[in-house]
């Protein structure tokens, strides 16, 4: 009996000694947070400061395009704890059971959210339980200004922007300067079913055949498909037209600013009169996140007003938080292709989502299109 005890005495040490072993380690393990984010979308100090006032050490990756986050949230355990999809693929990882809701019990700064914003992506996420805007812009047309009229010569800018990419007498003569398209299925389609005439965002299969062909045409002139690195090229002058991000070209546009050339390379984003395709890009929590709770706090810390704002003045992207507009950069809210007025709001289109049968469209035209010269 004395035998006895003493083994159960030792074993109960043991497995005292174990559990806080485990209790050490989830405790090391609660000061993590993982991020998967699109590149140059963040402020200089927005990890450093997080990390300082919360003790959490963050890893922050990136990625291209909405695909690629796709791809891992459905091989499932992607190690990360926040995500940043686009509301119209977001809705999909929502009906797939890929996100997790929010406890907005936690989110104390949620009331900064624009009302209005908030309405649009209800449209995708009904009842705001599961996605939280963290930037939003719109698809659109960059240019070196003095490098494509020099290559247009006598031939004035077009009315319509997107001529200068789908418009065969535009951009011929630009591919001697360098044209640029997202590498990006989802992004481009809508682009190219939008200039065809056709619903930006259709589920008819047979609508994307018109979309097919303008991207056939233009593809001899296209001398670069890239989702990230445009902005470099186009703030050094390698490239003078691209498709792309407005916040990215805006990104570029101060970059070129900044190097003070001896011939000043001058970028504008330009805001097509028959518009473009919106899209949110929203903070998620993955259903196999492992640091739950540091997301909440990670989440609420972006939804403070400057910090918001600073992510704005850094990336040129317009932010969904009304609280934050005092804290925006005079030359940044003034920006009539980040902040777009009125009636450029009413020529775009917001995003949606697609079943997967025409993401497959989409894919094969695309790859379809990458693959000719």
């Amino acid at each position: 009996m004395t035998k006895s005890f003493k083994h159960w005495g030792a074993t109960l040490a043991l497995l005292t000694t174990a559990l806080c072993i485990a209790v050490g380690a989830h405790a090391a393990e609660s000061k993590v947070l993982n991020i998967y984010n699109w590149s140059d979308y963040i402020a200089d100090d927005t990890i450093k400061n997080f990390e300082k006032e919360y003790g959490i050490k963050v890893r922050y990756d990136n990625f291209d395009n909405n695909e690629i986050l796709h791809a891992k949230l459905v091989a499932g355990k992607t190690g990360y704890d926040i995500v940043v999809p686009g509301s119209h693929f977001a809705k999909t990882q929502i009906e797939a059971g890929l996100l997790q809701k929010l406890d907005k019990s936690k989110l104390s700064n949620w009331g900064n959210l624009d009302k209005g914003l908030l309405e649009q992506l209800n449209k995708l996420d009904p009842g705001n339980e599961y996605l939280v805007d963290w930037l939003w812009g719109y698809v659109t047309v960059g240019i070196n200004v003095n490098k494509v009229k020099k290559a247009l010569g006598d031939m004035p800018m077009p009315d319509n922007a997107w001529d200068l990419l789908f418009d065969v007498k535009y951009v011929s003569k630009l591919k001697s300067c360098g044209v640029s398209v997202l590498d990006s299925a989802s992004e481009v389609l809508p682009i190219a079913l939008l200039y065809a005439g056709k619903p930006p965002y259709s589920k008819d299969a047979a609508d994307y055949e018109a979309a097919g062909k303008v991207l056939k045409t233009i593809r001899p002139y296209v001398t670069r498909i890239s989702s990230s690195g445009y902005i470099e090229e186009m703030a050094s002058g390698a490239i003078c037209l691209v498709m792309g991000y407005s916040g990215d070209i805006n990104i570029a546009r101060s970059r070129a600013a900044a190097a003070k050339t001896k011939t000043p390379v001058v970028i504008e984003a330009l805001v097509p009169k028959t518009g473009a395709t919106l899209f949110f890009d929203t903070m998620a929590i993955p259903k196999d996140a492992q640091n739950v709770e540091n997301a909440h706090l990670f989440i609420n810390y972006i939804l403070r007003p400057e910090v918001h704002a600073s992510l704005t003045n850094k990336v040129f992207y317009a932010n969904p938080n009304a609280a934050s507009l005092k804290f925006v950069t005079k030359d940044v809210a003034e920006n009539k292709s980040i902040f777009l007025d009125n009636e450029a709001i009413k020529t775009m289109v917001a995003p949606d989502a697609l079943p997967q049968a025409i993401r497959k469209v989409q894919t094969s035209i695309f790859t379809n299109f990458k693959a000719r010269r």
